[in-house]
């Protein structure tokens, strides 16, 4: 048996014996009935003080993971497509027949709480189980075979990492698959959610000239809240008064700045102020919102399946949020053409919403505007009117030695000519 890692005492395998899945079954059935075996978490061990329970891991035969990602052009008579039953299962979850309808992306929750990470979800991640599991890291980067990264909050650092490209490669087949997606040559690049809100972006070669990258982001244990915030000195330059304000007036928000900035995390904060009795419904490309809120609800966008059929886009979601009787309305990223939607909804009465945007800085935030308002089809003059009436503010963030912090509030405003521009 093949393992990648450990995770505490426990050795995980990811490739094992295993027999094929009856046909016609449930995707999700097919999955844990591809499962063998078990490892049984301690509570000692466990996060958070979670009970025992006993998590079965994927059965995989030999070279089922090199089927997974082997080209389309390329059969291998030795490797039929039925000798795997977690390459039958994959298919199946993601409409692999023509005949089936798309089944929507899963996530395969392998912990009894959604706030904590059990010793077996931990195992998933192989020879990156250690990283994962260690209190405050917040990013763990691998840039193909020995070079590892991790973020603690205070800036990357450099660790050594035993695995070679092959092993890597199964790895980031496997975590992708946890999320319910598929990745080989024709999807290299791979955006996936995992249990507890763990995100996992994978490229594989040959897009990637360094071997086979993945990019970790790991939230917090459980959602901060502005007060939180505000204790660890997000909140220096602005008064966390005047953005609690901003929630109350059911001010439309903004809110911008670079990769890792904090924009999510902030987003989630100001939602967790609003009323126990407002519905907040939240579009994203991959969930990530997770606020101290008892009426959250959240859409997440499918990528097509094997036959390239199935998808579900930000744009649709958003259209079909409008139907389900928000009281606000968020969009996690604006990053496409489904940022006419956004200004469309938040200028025909939906309030105390709004999104996140990426700008190097708060004067930037009309040159984006108007760059995705060009994916959509509009102007910049249509782009500039719908914004300004749209936004009440724009908060920008910024990372600055490890820290991040609110680095200004500002508003939109017409130019003399018509052009958008920011204001304060």
């Amino acid at each position: 048996m093949r393992t990648h890692g450990t995770a505490g005492d426990n050795t995980t395998p990811l490739i094992a014996d295993g027999a094929a899945p009856a046909q016609g079954a449930d995707p999700r059935q097919l999955l844990t009935a591809a499962r063998s075996g078990g490892v049984r978490a301690a509570g000692a061990a466990s996060v958070c003080g979670m009970s025992d329970a006993v998590v079965p891991f994927v059965a995989r035969p030999p070279g089922a993971l090199a089927d997974a990602v082997a080209p389309a052009s390329a059969p291998d008579a030795s490797r039929a497509p039925q000798s795997s039953p977690t390459r039958q299962a994959s298919q199946a979850l993601h409409g692999a027949h023509a005949s089936r309808a798309p089944r929507a992306s899963t996530t395969v929750v392998v912990a009894a709480s959604a706030q904590s990470l059990s010793a077996p979800a931990r195992a998933e991640f192989g020879p990156l189980a250690g990283f994962i599991a260690e209190p405050g890291v917040t990013d763990v980067l691998v840039n193909g075979a020995g070079e590892l990264w991790v973020d603690r909050g205070s800036g990357l650092q450099r660790h050594p990492l035993e695995v070679d490209e092959s092993s890597l490669r199964e790895l980031a087949v496997h975590l992708v698959s946890l999320g319910g997606r598929h990745i080989d040559e024709s999807s290299p690049i791979v955006d996936a959610r995992l249990a507890d809100g763990i995100r996992v972006h994978a490229v594989l070669p040959p897009i990637s000239l360094t071997g086979t990258l993945l990019s970790i982001r790991l939230p917090s244990a459980r959602g901060l809240s502005l007060d939180d915030l505000g204790a660890a000195g997000f909140f220096g330059r602005v008064q966390v008064a005047e953005v609690r304000e901003l929630v109350a007036r059911r001010t439309n928000v903004l809110i911008t700045g670079a990769a890792g900035s904090g924009k999510t995390t902030l987003l989630a904060a100001l939602l967790g102020e609003a009323g126990v009795t407002e519905r907040i419904i939240a579009i994203e490309d991959v969930a990530e919102l997770r606020p101290r809120h008892p009426h959250f609800v959240s859409l997440e966008a499918r990528q097509p399946n094997l036959e390239g059929a199935g998808g579900l886009g930000l744009a649709r979601l958003l259209r079909e949020a409008l139907r389900m009787r928000p009281d606000r309305l968020v969009l996690g990223e604006c990053r496409g053409e489904e940022i006419r939607e956004l200004l469309s909804a938040l200028n025909t009465g939906h309030d105390g919403g709004g999104g996140t945007l990426h700008a190097n800085s708060l004067d930037d935030v009309p040159a984006r505007l108007e760059a995705l308002g060009a994916l959509a089809g509009l102007d910049g003059t249509a782009v500039a009117r719908q914004a300004v009436s749209a936004f009440g503010a724009v908060l920008h963030l910024e990372r600055v030695g490890g820290l991040r912090r609110l680095a200004g509030v500002a508003t939109l405003a017409l130019d003399a000519t018509g052009r958008l521009a920011v204001s304060g």
